[in-house]
């Protein structure tokens, strides 16, 4: 396949940044990077506006750089929470993704950043709070906390059903306590008895009629 030697205009991801000198698919080239300005072939002409373009990449560049520390500072004071459902133990069905933090980042902050700038060496599949990495730019790092939380209702516990015992009544010896009780009643009986008894006189005895 016919190579070409170009001088790129814009920055492009995986191929260079303006003023670099490229080499690429004379295809490529014809049908995609001149047609959108990306790129300009390399001429005598070309070669003196590398100073103007090395200007401008210098000045994308610092204004890239202010930009995502700027970011870096707003993300680390963020909490992005996903909602997720879960199943026995509070196990993910499936996995929280770099996608997913991005999307979640739109939606509740309107905070656009790319998937590929979020840094995850595996994926999340359980519940909690994570501190992920970032890579903002080549000189600018990053972190954010995502708090993944369960949309499965948690099942209340079932109380095991208590098991009645028969009462036994126990017959036996009276405890003391009682036999104290019940011995004030007896001699009171016995008082009572013996206050009757002195109370009623004696009936007296008649002569006998001769």
């Amino acid at each position: 396949m016919a190579k070409t030697e170009v001088i790129l205009t814009h920055n492009i991801v995986g191929l260079g940044g303006e003023s670099d000198n490229v080499r690429v698919a004379a295809g490529y080239a014809r049908n995609f990077l001149f047609p959108q300005r990306l790129a300009v072939p390399v001429t005598s002409a070309n070669k003196r506006q590398l100073e103007a373009l090395k200007q401008r990449r210098a000045e994308r560049e610092a204004h890239e750089f202010n930009a995502m520390t700027e970011l870096s500072k707003a993300l680390q004071k963020l909490v992005c929470v996903i909602k997720v459902k879960t199943g026995e133990e509070g196990k993910l069905f499936g996995a929280v993704t770099a996608g997913m933090i991005a999307d979640e980042l739109k939606h509740q902050f309107d905070i656009a950043l790319d998937k590929k700038k979020i840094h995850l060496e595996h994926s999340i599949r359980a519940t909690g709070e994570f501190e992920i990495e970032l890579n903002l730019h080549a000189e600018v790092k990053g972190t954010l906390k995502v708090r993944v939380e369960s949309t499965t209702p948690v099942a209340a516990p079932v109380a095991a059903p208590v098991e009645e015992k028969p009462r036994t009544e126990k017959r036996g010896k009276r405890t003391e306590t009682e036999a104290t009780e019940a011995k004030p009643v007896e001699a009171k009986s016995k008082t009572a008895k013996s206050e009757k008894t002195a109370k009623a006189p004696k009936a007296e005895k008649k002569p006998k009629a001769e």
